[in-house]
């Protein structure tokens, strides 16, 4: 047996972030679920709830200026790094209260990932996992197509409709969940760049990600358009200090067409990955309990 929980997390620069707690009836460990961009919390509601169901007591959120955390028009100004650097660490810090004593993990999917390898999911953790997190830059993109599409709506269409609506109607640009503009504006100012954040020197973000320590699962697929092993690689051999696994999976291999960016954490994923992912969440749990 589980409960889900709705839940309002102050921010002390202002606002709130709406999160939801997958709580088992006895639970082993606690795991923060840090989301990608333009990704609302409901979609990994079936993962946190298999979670759940396996013992893990799961928080799911959305970053401010998203889905249920407020409108992005009314959070225009909130950049990417108030995500990384604000939101990811109040929740973080809100689920160690809630459930003190048992073992932190975090996972963190594209953006979310980012979240983990600045360090901003905490510095207690007991293990964390990585998913289709990458050095997000757009000269990496392997497909002509796709790199002409993604400059397309961060560098040109993004900030036009962000500066006609106060906000960026993502949704109408197949992009996901609408965001402020500030995020798109900094997501594409970073996309720009050969090593996206981490050529950012207000980031700070070398030294962030040199100082993670601990197990850290990394796993991506072999068809995601931007996450791809190679940027994956890229990211993760940042984490100078933490001991990194990584793991690519294969459509082939998981008995489905196209995995994608997306995919490992789909409900279609549930026999063929998840199994996998628990058993390393309750290994390194575990083990924090010795």
């Amino acid at each position: 047996m589980r409960n889900n929980e709705t839940v309002r997390i102050p921010v002390a620069t202002g606002g709130a972030i709406v999160a939801t707690v997958f709580e088992p009836s006895v639970a082993d460990a606690v795991l923060v679920l840090h989301p990608a961009t333009a990704t609302p919390q409901g979609f990994y509601a079936s993962f946190a709830g298999y979670l759940a169901d396996n013992g893990i007591a799961t928080v799911t959120y959305d970053y401010r200026g998203t889905g249920l955390s407020g409108h992005p028009r009314d959070h225009r100004d909130l950049g990417m790094r108030d995500w990384i650097g604000v939101d990811a660490p109040a929740v973080a810090a809100w689920a160690g209260q809630r459930f003190p004593g048992l073992p932190r993990l975090a996972l963190g999917h594209s953006l979310g990932g980012h979240v983990i390898a600045l360090g901003a999911a905490g510095t207690d953790l007991a293990a964390s996992v990585i998913v289709a997190s990458h050095i997000a830059a757009i000269h990496t993109i392997p497909s002509r197509m796709e790199r002409f599409r993604v400059r397309l709506l961060l560098h040109l269409l993004g900030p036009l409709a962000g500066r006609f609506y106060g906000y960026v109607p993502a949704r109408r640009l197949g992009l996901g969940e609408n965001l402020p503009s500030a995020a798109m504006a900094e997501w594409g100012g970073w996309a720009r760049m050969d090593n996206y954040f981490f050529d950012d020197p207000s980031m700070r973000a070398r030294e962030r990600a040199a100082s993670l320590t601990g197990p850290v699962l990394a796993v991506g697929t072999s068809d995601d358009p931007w996450s791809t092993p190679r940027q994956m690689d890229a990211l993760t051999t940042h984490l100078t200090s933490a001991d990194v696994e990584r793991r690519t999976y294969t459509p082939a291999a998981a008995g489905v067409p196209m995995i994608g960016h997306h995919g490992l954490l789909r409900r279609s994923m549930r026999e063929a990955v998840w199994p996998e992912l628990l058993a390393w969440l309750h290994t390194h749990a575990a083990k924090a309990t010795r």
